[in-house]
């Protein structure tokens, strides 16, 4: 039995932490692009493959795994522009799916006015990483606004944590691993390589 007065939390061992308001931009971007240059149309992003994408990336492999993504956006935002499901409260919020990575519990947090985008993200990256039970943090955060703060925490997470940056360019030094976030997400557009040559 539970003791009332315990209010510890129990983690997931895999977190994905998503700038939803960055990621969304990047993929409008690789969609124009990929438009043009494919000469077809681009559907809207899979969420639920991105994610898989983002996990593999960062080191989570087949199994019953808990994993838990939060995205952060803007208040203003009510809904990603070019993924689906899109909106954050009634479709992303408090949802989970399951698949052969396990099962993925969904958040989307809004940015306050008085709290900043940058600040809020690395404060979450900041708490999650000092959370005994979490193995490995995936964050696709905007480097152009985010990455010295987060080079800097980074620098002090515990080496048996795996973390994992999405960035779309290799961005200099740090405790942490890097992937190119815009093959996930061509992933999710449903891009494939072959369409590439």
């Amino acid at each position: 039995m539970k003791n009332e007065n315990d209010t510890s939390v129990s983690w997931s061992e895999n977190i994905i932490i998503a700038d939803a308001d960055h990621l969304d931009r990047v993929a409008f971007n690789l969609t124009v692009n990929f438009e043009r240059m494919l000469n077809r149309r681009i559907p809207k992003a899979d969420l639920a493959r991105w994610i898989d994408c983002a996990a593999l990336d960062g080191g989570v492999r087949e199994g019953d795994h808990h994993n838990h993504v939060i995205f952060i956006h803007s208040k203003a935002k009510k809904a990603f522009d070019n993924f689906t499901p899109s909106d954050f409260e009634q479709e992303i919020n408090g949802k989970a799916f399951r698949d052969n990575l396990g099962e993925f519990t969904l958040s989307a947090i809004p940015i306050e006015e008085k709290v900043g985008g940058e600040r809020l993200l690395i404060d979450t990256v900041a708490l999650i990483c000092q959370q005994e039970g979490v193995r490995r943090v995936i964050v696709a955060a905007d480097e152009d606004k985010e990455w010295n703060d987060l080079r800097h925490l980074l620098q002090k997470v515990d080496e048996e944590k795996r973390v994992t940056l999405l960035a779309m360019q290799p961005m200099p030094g740090g405790n942490f691993r890097q992937e190119i976030l815009g093959y996930s997400l061509m992933s999710a557009l449903g891009i494939r390589g072959d369409e590439l040559k």
